[in-house]
């Protein structure tokens, strides 16, 4: 280990982003009432150029009115590269109750991005004598976001979670793909006659772990388009959880359950994961530094391994 710690992340469930329009405010209170851990309420590509304003109006007031529990409420503001995305953040620090907790920012490309806004946040909380600190969440969508992302991972305090976005992030990269997210059918390498299909997302997935674990930031992985696919999101969520996401967006209500199946850990998991850590406890008390557990080498390391998922267990517990 360095002698420089990892940070660690904010303390906070996190397996299921749930997405809603702000143009739509008839989801609002069906959101509320859900078991998504994380509520997006979006003013960014869901919603028309000409239902920006309303947008706006409808999440600011939905924030006060709505009783949304223990959940983390965040905003989709729109990306830096158009003329909405200053009043998304004027009104909502402006107007918006302390019950908002986070500022998504997305298309972020460098860590300049996240300053612009991190300078208008801070004026605006000072200004207003604003008492709670507005977090942020960036969504990596372009080849300069993954080219930046260690940077990105590390330019504000206020950051806490990044997220992949997989359908602006294959444009941007020049992706020969219309899906989001997934397998892709041409992405395969040939063993004789049969087809391995691989994972086109994996090299990024693995770059926004590494650089969000580095600076104490959440990985999140981003949209499964096909919300048909049960299976294939199910798929796609397992692949990010082994790489050390902590969870997913839903695009559709019925993918929450699904997010939350797979984030959650296991009763046997967790079982598993304490008796590791029994055994470690009793290898240390006859002073040997690893023990055998199921006829595998258990050590220091596997301690650490085991912790995580004991921790992410309570987390969840605690709700």
């Amino acid at each position: 280990m360095s002698f420089r710690l990892q940070p660690a992340p904010i303390d906070r469930p996190n397996r299921c982003q749930l997405f809603g329009p702000g143009s739509n405010t008839k989801l609002f209170a069906k959101m509320a009432a859900s078991d998504a851990d994380v509520i997006n309420l979006d003013l960014e590509d869901s919603v028309a150029p000409s239902d920006k304003d309303v947008a706006r109006a409808n999440i600011i007031q939905a924030i006060g009115e709505h009783d949304w529990g223990n959940k983390t409420i965040s905003v989709r503001i729109n990306s830096l590269d158009t003329p909405y995305w200053y009043r998304d953040v004027v009104d909502l620090l402006e107007q918006a109750p302390e019950r908002l907790d986070q500022i998504m920012i997305p298309k972020v490309g460098c860590a300049e991005d996240v300053y612009a806004v991190d300078a208008l946040v801070t004026a605006i909380e000072t200004a207003k004598g604003r008492s709670k600190k507005i977090n942020f969440e960036v969504i990596i969508e372009s080849a300069a976001g993954i080219a930046h992302v260690e940077a990105i991972a590390a330019s504000s305090p206020r950051l806490v979670a990044m997220s992949l976005g997989a359908a602006d992030f294959a444009a941007s990269m020049g992706m020969q793909t219309t899906g989001i997210g997934g397998t892709q059918e041409n992405y395969y390498m040939l063993h004789g006659e049969n087809r391995h299909y691989s994972d086109p997302w994996h090299w990024a997935q693995t770059a926004i772990v590494a650089a969000c674990r580095t600076h104490g930031v959440l990985p999140v992985d981003g949209p499964f388009g096909d919300f048909s696919d049960d299976e294939g999101y199910r798929a796609q969520a397992r692949r990010s959880a082994t790489l050390g996401m902590v969870g997913k967006w839903a695009i559709h209500p019925k993918q929450i359950a699904l997010a939350n199946e797979v984030f959650t850990p296991s009763d046997a998991a967790v079982a598993e994961a304490r008796e590791i850590l029994a055994a470690m406890e009793q290898a240390k008390a006859n002073g040997e530094g690893a023990t055998v557990y199921k006829g595998r080498l258990v050590d220091i390391a596997s301690i650490k391994q085991a912790e995580v998922i004991v921790k992410q267990s309570e987390m969840i517990a605690k709700g």
